[in-house]
């Protein structure tokens, strides 16, 4: 049974998530649907470029994977399906499948893209501001009931690709930025494990703030505790324990954050 995401910045008030729902049931009724967030700030492309890079890698092969952050719908920015992997995206051509592309890169998978161009896969009437639904929706479940990507469109070499900010060397530390803030205020920065390597945290400054706290997990620390430490995606983490740390220091996607080591 073909398992098909939906990554949004749709949130949960409107009907536009069911439109989309609607749509892939009525021509892929044996599919099933996963939410993985309608809550992607409005137009962040980058925010849902990360989000769903965090989450995809999880879902078995073959799983579609629709992401609809699209604030240049109507325009001449192409409308694209591709396979990375044993998986399949489609979406805007925005750069919001960047994370996920250079992730399976990275692991040496191979990548095709492809332009839809093929409007007898679509809905029968195209919305000029609702692609999600006349497009990428109707896509996604024919590519569940096994239609082959290059049936849907024109091969294209390269997809838009953001630019994402890299650590930058410090005197035995590093210079990263903060790149997420999630439910709960703790702070993500762009500094990686692999960027740190065996070395010991001595130190992390945000804001005005530093925290000397490098810890495995929130448990090991006191209510109300700054601490740092390797979140689940292998990411750096500035974190109140039971706190909101993003409120407590005002710290904002983008703000610098440096590292130093023992």
């Amino acid at each position: 049974m073909p398992i098909i995401t939906l990554t949004t910045d749709f949130g949960l008030k409107d009907s536009h998530v069911g439109a989309m729902k609607g749509v892939i049931w009525s021509l892929a009724p044996h599919a099933q649907i996963a939410d993985i967030t309608h809550l992607v700030e409005p137009q962040n492309i980058q925010q849902a470029a990360q989000l769903i890079r965090r989450a995809a890698p999880y879902y078995p092969p073959a799983t579609i994977h629709v992401v609809v952050v699209d604030p240049g719908v109507g325009t001449e920015r192409r409308p694209i399906a591709g396979r990375l992997g044993e998986h399949f995206v489609v979406g805007p051509d925005n750069g919001v499948f960047t994370a996920l592309v250079e992730y399976h890169e990275g692991r040496g998978d191979s990548t095709e893209f492809v332009h839809l161009t093929r409007s007898e896969y679509w809905l029968p009437r195209v919305s000029f501001v609702f692609h999600g639904r006349d497009i990428f929706a109707p896509v996604a479940a024919h590519l569940a009931n096994g239609v082959p990507l290059d049936r849907l469109g024109e091969p294209i070499a390269d997809i838009v690709r953001l630019r994402f900010a890299k650590p930058l060397p410090l005197p035995n530390g590093l210079r990263g930025e903060v790149t997420h803030i999630d439910h709960f205020g703790n702070i993500y920065t762009n500094i990686l494990r692999s960027d740190i390597q065996d070395k010991r945290v001595r130190e992390v400054h945000i804001g005005a703030s530093v925290v000397r706290d490098f810890v495995k997990t929130f448990g090991e620390r006191m209510p109300g505790t700054l601490v740092s430490l390797f979140g689940s995606s292998d990411h750096l983490l500035v974190c109140e324990v039971n706190g909101n740390a993003a409120r407590r220091l005002g710290v904002q996607v983008g703000d610098g954050v440096e590292v130093f080591f023992e």
